[in-house]
């Protein structure tokens, strides 16, 4: 797919020749890819395929070892670089109360006090934690925790929300909480969100955009009625058809 600097309105990031190596290998290498601004994208694939990797590369909590990743903001006449927030597979709580945790963002930003007691509460509630805002944090569940770092990544209202397997340590019932949250939030505020998953029916109740990663690298990326309904790969219809193991 090709996109120019003019058209950064409709993309959020843009990545050209991007490889990240690891050790003696490398764990991506993808030629060129663009995730949709204002959609939900989700980066389907087994364990070790790049997920991760990526969703990193594009939080810049790491740089590609060669190729750019660009964000809309980095064009030249933008006036201002999206906000990110990023939710991590295995978060790390600060040893703090739940609602410290959640007003952490609100408060680097100087909110005024009732500004930030409004939406943490609201976070609070929509999350199902408000029984646990006293609580310290580092001492939850697994579950509960990853609730609370998506309240601290949602009351931010970031333009770009990025979630590495947020749901793999949740039962059904939180998991299908964290889904409608997020695409509430996702369609209210018309953000970007980027998923990464290994569950094909995740992929497909979430997102708005696919990506397949197979080995680091990218094999199919469509809207999602044209991914599982009329793929171009032969590999990505194997893979929806059980015939492909990865």
């Amino acid at each position: 797919m090709s996109v120019s600097h003019a058209d950064c309105s409709s993309w959020s990031y843009r990545l050209s020749g991007v490889r990240y190596d690891y050790g003696s290998g490398s764990v991506l290498e993808i030629d060129e890819l663009v995730i949709p601004r204002g959609q939900s994208t989700c980066l389907l694939g087994p364990t070790g395929a790049g997920k991760s990797t990526l969703v990193r590369l594009l939080a810049r909590s790491i740089e590609p070892s060669s190729g750019r990743v660009e964000m809309a903001g980095d064009a030249v006449g933008s006036d201002r670089r999206p906000s990110v927030a990023m939710v991590y597979q295995h978060p790390i709580p600060l040893r703090r109360t739940v609602f410290e945790n959640i007003a952490y963002g609100l408060r680097v930003r100087s909110e005024s006090r009732q500004d930030i007691q409004v939406s943490v509460d609201r976070w609070l509630e929509v999350l199902q934690l408000t029984d646990l805002a006293g609580q310290r944090a580092d001492r939850l569940s697994g579950g509960q925790w990853t609730l609370v770092a998506l309240a601290r990544a949602l009351v931010t209202e970031p333009d770009v929300l990025l979630l590495d397997e947020p749901t793999a340590n949740l039962d059904p019932a939180r998991v299908q909480l964290v889904e409608r949250v997020v695409a509430e939030e996702q369609r209210r505020r018309r953000c970007t969100v980027v998923w990464s998953t290994h569950h094909l029916f995740q992929a497909r109740r979430v997102a708005d955009h696919v990506v397949l990663l197979w080995e680091g690298k990218c094999i199919e990326e469509a809207e999602t009625k044209t991914f599982f309904e009329s793929p171009s790969d032969p590999r990505t219809r194997a893979f929806l058809d059980g015939k492909l193991v990865f």
